[in-house]
């Protein structure tokens, strides 16, 4: 097991090391400016940290015009893993307990291929950036992304419609055998959503809307800072509503659905339908060898002024625009971040978005509210991932 055996003894120490995680190194002083805490209380709590070998010294402070305060940080050699597993590919970084990514690897998959096959690449990058001098002690702890609903408190996923074979499998309690540490399990645009919170588009917002467009789609949904997963964790999930009164055969066995009329797989599939109708002789000319077109094929194409690629995408985005717009109409977002692999369709998609929830929502809604592309990419829900792991061991043990 890992050496990180200790944990905030009260809401007090919960809070120093997170704003030592969110701030890096600070003098007391500087943290005393930040808690609700007499000064001899905090000098206790901070050495009481200190004991515990979370937190460590780190020299003299700059003087702020008398006697000169000492830096306290968290322990250097801390470190977290994070894993976010998307259809066709996986992340994995490791971090230390500043959150700074040390090392990340990705790698193409097919979560189809079932939970121990995807776990197996998974540890197998993780092993690689331990065994790179990164993470020589092991994890403290880890956070994974899955591409489907979980049961928060067990980290089960629960029927995720794109992850056959997933279906009650017991992520964290299996990683966490594994690895040796704690595991969080949550969905991955939950995760998406809390590192641009963290670190991305979103710092300064506390109620947010993040949608996630790849394979599938589904929405982060962030209240007053803290993401809301509904009371079975299944909040969010907005690919499954439909916008097609009898419409297209979803993979969750419904009609209509948004996920089955625009995502990447469905951007894909029309784009492939159009190439061998002849109607983009560009998207024909990117046909592999088996017929098959990706939604990275549709956006080179649509760079290249392929009316028919613009098209599609242009369609696409107003279909999840009025999704967003009903959402937004709903819960009056400060801010919509838009984020996934099928953003590399850029600014068309965005515009579509943008004209469909600027139109049907109401002005009081969106008048202020901006749309967005994330910030983070690929690194998006790592980040996530090991915010909600130490968000969870920097709090006090239950």
């Amino acid at each position: 097991m890992r050496r990180m055996t200790a944990r905030p003894a009260n809401a007090h120490q919960a809070r120093l090391l997170r704003l030592l995680r969110d701030g890096g190194p600070n003098s007391r002083a500087q943290l005393g400016d930040q808690v609700d805490l007499s000064r001899s209380k905090l000098a206790v709590e901070v050495d009481r940290l200190l004991d515990t070998g979370l937190v460590v010294a780190d020299g003299l402070a700059a003087s702020r015009g008398g006697r000169r305060s000492h830096n306290v940080r968290l322990a250097p050699e801390l470190r977290f893993l994070g894993v976010d597993i998307g259809a066709t590919s996986v992340d994995v970084a490791v971090t230390n307990a500043e959150l700074e990514i040390l090392g990340h690897l990705n790698q193409p998959m097919d979560v189809r291929e079932g939970p121990v096959a995807v776990f197996e690449q998974a540890l197998d990058l993780a092993a690689k950036l331990r065994a790179s001098g990164l993470a020589p002690g092991g994890f403290d702890g880890a956070g994974v992304g899955v591409p489907g609903p979980v049961r928060f408190p067990e980290g089960v996923p629960v029927a995720p419609p794109i992850m056959p074979g997933w279906d009650g499998f017991p992520v964290r309690e299996a990683l966490s055998q594994d690895l040796g540490c704690p595991v969080l399990v949550d969905n991955d645009v939950n995760l998406m959503a809390m590192g641009e919170q963290h670190a991305g588009v979103a710092r300064s917002v506390g109620d947010f809307l993040c949608v996630k467009i790849g394979t599938g789609i589904g929405c982060g949904i962030v209240v007053g800072g803290e993401v809301h997963r509904g009371t079975t964790g299944s909040a969010g999930d907005i690919g499954h509503i439909q916008v097609e009164p009898e419409g297209r055969l979803c993979a969750c066995g419904n009609k209509g659905c948004l996920e089955a009329h625009f995502s990447g797989a469905a951007l894909a599939r029309d784009a492939e339908a159009a190439a061998r109708a002849g109607h983009s002789l560009e998207l024909a000319s990117r046909l592999d060898p088996d017929g098959r077109l990706t939604a990275a094929d549709v956006a080179a194409a649509a760079a290249a002024g392929d009316p028919t690629s613009l098209a599609l995408i242009r369609e696409g985005g107003n279909r999840v625009g009025q999704v967003i717009a009903g959402l937004v109409s709903f819960f009056n977002p400060g801010l919509v971040v838009i984020g996934g692999g099928v953003t590399g369709l850029g600014h068309t998609l965005l515009a579509s978005i943008r004209t469909q929830v600027y139109r049907q929502s109401l002005p009081l809604a969106t008048g202020n509210l901006p749309i967005v592309l994330g910030e983070l990419g690929p690194t998006a829900g790592v980040t996530g991932a090991t915010l909600l792991i130490t968000n969870h061991l920097f709090s006090p043990a239950s």
